[in-house]
């Protein structure tokens, strides 16, 4: 099966027209840089001289921010934050990216999710990372969150096309409120699209799930060696997850699409796009779920929704740390592709 890029093309601009709820582990990255001269007389480490500090948004912020930079800002989050510093932070650079905040709910007991890495050069050096903080609270959260989570999920769904759930096993999505926003999707006719790293089958009833072969091979319990081994991974997915799609990324061999078609379930695959400019994929997963979940709720075809998806990741990876695309970074990027690249599903 061919996919008819010219059509893609002359459609891509409809991905700025759904609405989408991202909800799950909100938080941000804090990068802070500086240079050194010199050793420290109080201990042997560096002394740095703060040159800049950027704030990158991480986790399922990096998520809405994908949505948001394709889409034009229609996109509202649903996560949590402490009573901490970070808080107003995080919020700030929500709003700055044009995603909607009033979703979001305030735990005192839990931490601004905030990951700090702290680089350092001196004149004759590239900028190296030194450490890493992590500020982050991964318990499940309390009842009373939950039941206030549950509340805006009430009141967010209806207003959107479709629901990104976005889980970095911080304690937000218990399986509580991952059933309820399912089934209250459902119930709405609203497209939801699970991103899960583990624990897939909290995930049971969704449209669809964006897992990487890692975690999917944890879920069958055997390695996708093969095409039969990847054929058979797909459909144990969709019967055991009563889902419509699985998005299965593949790293450098692509993606595997799997459709469930009532009697059977059919399988999509695509190559991996610019393998040759992979510089870090940090988030590539965050743009694929972005991209293919607006694509789903624009009315693309599966295997084109996988291809737009697939596009978006290969852009992303070649920048460094957490990237987003918009429409026509995906318009320029078809126009550069060459044509044995590109059909290749089937």
């Amino acid at each position: 099966m061919n996919v008819d890029t010219r059509v893609i093309l002359n459609k891509l601009d409809k991905l700025r027209e759904p609405k989408i709820l991202v909800v799950g582990d909100f938080g941000i990255d804090e990068m802070v840089f500086g240079t050194t001269s010199r050793i420290s007389r109080e201990a042997p480490v560096l002394i740095l001289e703060h040159s800049k500090t950027k704030i990158i948004l991480g986790t399922a912020s990096n998520a809405a921010h994908n949505i948001a930079t394709l889409n034009l800002g229609k996109v509202a989050a649903l996560g949590v934050y402490g009573d901490d510093y970070y808080a107003k932070v995080l919020l700030e650079a929500l709003r700055e990216q044009k995603i909607d905040t009033q979703y979001m709910v305030e735990d005192k007991t839990r931490k601004t999710t905030t990951k700090t890495r702290i680089s350092g050069s001196c004149s004759q050096s590239i900028t190296q990372q030194i450490v890493r903080i992590d500020r982050q609270t991964t318990e499940p959260l309390s009842k009373q969150t939950e039941e206030k989570v549950i509340e805006n999920l009430k009141k967010a769904i209806p207003n959107c096309d479709g629901v990104i759930l976005s889980d970095y096993h911080l304690g937000f999505l218990t399986p509580k409120i991952a059933n309820f926003a399912i089934e209250f999707a459902k119930k709405h006719n609203k497209i939801v699209v699970a991103d899960a790293q583990k624990d897939l089958d909290k995930y049971k009833g969704a449209t669809a799930i964006t897992p990487n072969q890692p975690d999917c091979e944890k879920f069958v319990g055997y390695f996708l060696k093969d095409e039969k081994n990847l054929k058979s991974a797909g459909d144990s997915l969709i019967k055991d997850l009563n889902l419509d799609y699985v998005l299965l990324t593949r790293g450098e061999n692509g993606m595997a699409l799997f459709e469930n078609q009532g009697d059977k379930t059919k399988m999509y695959k695509v190559q991996a796009f610019n393998k040759k400019e992979v510089f870090d994929v940090t988030g590539a997963g965050d743009t694929v779920v972005a991209a293919f979940t607006l694509a789903l709720c624009a009315n693309f075809s599966p295997c084109e929704a996988m291809f737009i998806g697939n596009l978006a990741a290969s852009i992303v990876i070649r920048y460094f740390g957490c990237h987003s695309v918009d429409v026509e970074d995906l318009k320029n990027e078809i126009e550069n592709l060459k044509g044995e690249e590109i059909y290749e599903i089937s």
